[in-house]
């Protein structure tokens, strides 16, 4: 069986590469946009093709029979009707369901008459890296809602879903909630990371617009929608999932994406 990883070289594609590997996938053809600045083990075949580049495409879906699908809105519809062609017989997509910008995603592999799983994930353990700086350098993080809550992913087990969905049998047509096994405040993810760091680390509540004026200058405009985002997260917390430990029999805490992650904030 012939696995194809689009996005092979982004933070989750390479993840996914990298647990069907590990899983024993005997037939791995990963798609890269640079083949020749690739680092993959010599058991992975190595394509040149983009996502946002059909026309590189189709020689790289030659044979396959499963894919997954890294998000790419923009050549989404392009893209899986090249895979019903090829005779690609399921699609794995990273998407999410209609309160994210992915929905377009699912929709489009839907309508291709593909086989179809959806992962759809929310936030990333990793997005916390947005702290990085300010706790370097300060020994605190300053934000509005302490109490917002939700259940943030570790990009790694989205990876290993995947894997596990592609490896397997019985997932066609499902959708996966993914989230982190817990759900977990702002406040207590920088005890999380004081923990892991073996420092006290504060956590300074500001003014809503004090929170947006210090994201505007990476984010622009998106910081407004952000802040708003923590706003609704203290009256509706994300509820957590088991949806990961279902499918691959664990699934990482935030505690212990801090202490594997700690060099980032050290």
């Amino acid at each position: 069986m012939k696995i194809l990883v689009t996005g092979a070289t982004g933070s989750v594609g390479r993840m996914v590469v990298d647990h069907l590997v590990s899983m024993g996938a005997d037939d791995i053809r990963a798609l890269s946009n640079h083949p020749e600045r690739t680092a993959f083990p010599p058991e992975v075949e190595v394509v040149e093709g983009y996502l946002r580049r059909p026309s590189s495409l189709p020689a790289a879906f030659e044979g396959v029979d499963r894919m997954y699908l890294a998000p790419a809105l923009e050549t989404v519809t392009e893209v899986v009707d090249l895979a019903r062609q090829a005779g690609i017989g399921q699609i794995v997509d990273l998407s999410g369901d209609e309160t994210t910008d992915w929905l377009p995603i699912a929709q489009a592999v839907e309508k291709s008459g593909v086989g179809w799983t959806h992962l759809f994930t929310g936030e990333f353990m990793e997005n916390t890296v947005m702290w990085a700086e300010q706790i370097r350098t300060t020994g605190e993080v300053r934000e509005p809602y302490p109490a917002a809550a939700n259940a943030p992913i570790a990009m790694d087990d989205i990876a290993r879903v995947a894997a596990t969905v592609l490896l397997g049998t019985g997932h066609l047509g499902a959708t996966y909630n993914l989230t982190g096994p817990e759900t977990i405040t702002r406040a207590g993810r920088v005890l999380a990371l004081g923990e892991a760091l073996g420092r006290d680390i504060s956590f300074v509540t500001v003014p809503p617009g004090e929170a947006v004026a210090l994201l505007e200058p990476a984010m622009g405009e998106f910081a407004q929608w952000y802040v708003d985002g923590l706003a609704a997260m203290v009256e509706h917390p994300q509820v957590a999932t088991t949806t990961i430990a279902d499918l691959t029999g664990r699934a990482t805490t935030f505690a212990e994406w801090s202490v594997a992650n700690a060099e980032e904030f050290r």
